[in-house]
């Protein structure tokens, strides 16, 4: 622990520790965007496949139609052929969705975390020319 130096306001604590505890730097972690992306791919995957297979073994009534997505996933077909392309499409649809969103949450993470260290040097540095 460090003593801080300097005025104290109103409810500052006047011992600061020097290290985060493990649980919150867990929070400033980044995160593998290859692991986020194969696990949001397998999720949206396996959502496609089971939607066709419901589709295909249940027929509900008020069907969802999800024929719909051979607008968006080319060769896709409520069949069981139809469900394996539709996986296949799902998983690379939602690995780049998981990657972009790993890669958007780093880089703002990051960009959040230079901000305030700056400003935090700034600060401890305003007064350097008065000791001159």
């Amino acid at each position: 622990m460090k003593e801080m130096e300097g005025i104290l306001l109103p409810g500052e604590p006047k011992v600061v520790d020097v290290e985060l505890p493990p649980s919150t730097m867990m929070l400033f972690a980044p995160i593998d965007k290859r692991a986020f992306g194969v696990a949001i791919g397998t999720a949206c995957a396996l959502s496609v496949i089971a939607l066709t297979v419901v589709e295909l073994i249940v027929r509900p009534l008020p069907s969802i139609h999800p024929e719909l997505l051979a607008q968006y996933f080319a060769g896709y077909t409520v069949s069981w052929i139809g469900a394996a392309v539709g996986g296949a499409w799902g998983f690379f649809v939602g690995f780049c969705a998981g990657w972009f969103t790993a890669f958007a949450r780093n880089l703002a993470l990051a960009i959040s975390l230079f901000v305030l260290r700056s400003r935090a040097e700034l600060s401890n540095s305003q007064d350097f020319l008065d000791h001159i």
